[in-house]
This record gives C-alpha cells, structure tokens and sequence, in this order.
C-alpha cells in the first residue's frame, strides 16, 4: 500500500469484499487498498479494526471515511436506514458508523427501497449518483448486472423505480448445482449460439425452463460443444430478463454499469433489440458517488 497522505477515503464495502480509495478533496485517487474481508465475514464490532488494517497507514489525523454498499445493512457496521423511491440517488442522511479511533468519521450512504413491488439496493445507488454526477440532466434506464441485476428509471436527478432480477445468480446455481453442470464449459464464449439464445428467449419467454434442458439433450445427441453451451446459458437467462424488463428500457436511453464482461454481454444483447447502450466501468464510477457524497457532507 503507497505511504499517501488523502483528504478521505472512500470505501465500497460489500458482502465478499471491500475496496478503499485515499482520496484528494477534489475527487482525484491517490491510492487503492482492498480486504477479502466483506460484510458477511465480519461481526458489527471488527469493521474499525478492518478498515484501520487495510488504509490505517493513510491515518495520520482527523480522517473522514465514506462508504456504501452492505456495510450498511441491518448486518453491517451500522445500519444506514433505505430512503424511499422517488429520491434522490444520494439520499439525505448519511448514518455514522461507531467508532473507538478518536481520529475516524465514518459516513455511511443510504440504500433505496420501493415497496411494491417490493425491492431494495445497497451500493448501486452510490453508482448512480456517479453515473449522473458526470452526465448532468440525464434521463433514461440504468442497468446494474451482476449477481442480481437492476433496472433503475432515473428522471430529473431522482430514482423513479427499479426492478431486480437474480439472473447472475440463477447462471451460478444452474452452472454448478444442476444437472446442466455436465453440458457446460468453465469459460471461452460463442457469440452466435449467446445472441441466438437471446432472440429466442426474447420471443418466447415462457419456454425458459424446457429450453435449459435441451442444453442437456443437445450436448448428449447433438453434440453441442460445452462452450456453446454456456453462452446459450447465458443468452436463454439474460433474454428472458430482456423480454420481462421490456417496459424499462423500450425507447429510453440506457446505461450498463458493471464489470466489463458482464456489461459486454448486456450491451450486445440489447443491440440485438435494437436498443443501443453505453457501457460504464463499474468501479471509476462508484468511486465518483462516493466523491459526490464526500463534496456534499463538506458543503
């Protein structure tokens, strides 16, 4: 870790991991710092004692920390209560962390909740307000993908609605823990058997589950390659979720915000569709809301 002295630090604390960045007060990264040490690992009384052994040797003063993602959950360092849609992506209120260190302020961002239906973030809407800090009176639809992908309506600086899908972790549990684990490749891609597969799904999402197993059937009597198989996978999950999503992003503008592999494949999906997207990296965009939060906790 560089021996830098920062304004703050920024800090995306999540359920497997959290990354932390020493910060200049105009938004610029000095240095980054990661623990393997997420939310889920860690008791509400080990998060200072983390924090302070990954960026302690950033401290040598008074130190404001902002931080999003699940360190705010009821499982958290301190919970950070959901602010309701419609709001604004940095919501109003950011929670303070307890700390011992006499030097830390530890702010921590609010997630976002709808309640019918029923959903809830923690993290992506620190994304967001990134998103719309450098693109200044955008209006459109935000894509999250990941493990459970969002589609988030953003108007006039506000969060409108959002909708989750657990597509990324549905391609993870029929990867793994299905009969399909033995049809399917660890890696390498096929893109035309991945935008076949969209188009399909896309015209008839109802046949979703008959269309997994003939992955199983197709490599058996057809000799479908494992490869082919996977991106098939991919594009049957991630078309139906296309097909259901459809009121979101039909005729709106559209930003993907994610980890590049994943992005890529929403982007061409939606291509498919006729429905072209920008593709944002993930992690200069979180670090740019949590930069936003940082200038207005400053005034």
């Amino acid at each position: 870790m560089s021996n830098v002295t920062p304004d703050w630090i920024a800090v995306d604390w999540g359920t497997s991991n959290m990354r932390a960045w020493a910060m200049s007060a105009s938004g610029t990264v000095l240095a980054e710092a990661r623990s393997d040490k997420g939310m889920g690992e860690l008791a509400r009384d080990e998060f200072e004692l983390e924090l302070l052994r990954t960026v302690g040797d950033w401290i040598s003063g008074p130190m404001t920390v902002v931080a999003c993602g699940m360190v705010g959950s009821r499982q958290g360092w301190v919970e950070a209560p959901y602010a309701s849609v419609p709001c604004p992506a940095l919501p109003d209120g950011l929670a303070r962390a307890p700390v011992q260190n006499p030097d830390l302020q530890v702010h921590v961002i609010p997630g976002i909740k709808q309640t019918d239906p029923a959903d809830v973030m923690r993290g992506e809407e620190t994304q967001i307000a990134g998103f719309l800090a450098r693109n200044k009176n955008w209006d459109g639809v935000i894509c999250l993908p990941g493990t459970h992908t969002k589609w988030v309506h953003v108007s006039a600086d506000e969060v409108v609605s959002f909708q989750t899908f657990m597509t990324g972790e549905l391609f993870a549990t029929i990867s793994e823990h299905t009969v399909l684990r033995h049809s399917l490749a660890t890696e390498g891609w096929d893109d035309d058997a991945f935008s076949n597969a969209v188009e399909e799904a896309m015209a008839r999402p109802e046949r979703l589950a008959a269309r997994l197993f003939s992955l199983r059937a197709d490599g058996l009597l057809n000799d479908l390659s494992a490869v082919s198989a996977r991106a098939r996978l991919s594009g049957l999950l991630i078309g139906a979720e296309l097909a259901a999503a459809k009121p979101y992003w039909l005729g709106q503008q559209i930003a993907v915000i994610g980890a590049s592999g994943i992005s890529k494949r929403y982007v061409d999906a939606l291509a498919l569709l006729h429905a072209p997207a920008t593709q944002v990296q993930a992690s200069a965009i979180t670090v740019a809301g949590l930069t936003a939060a940082y200038q207005r906790l400053k005034g």
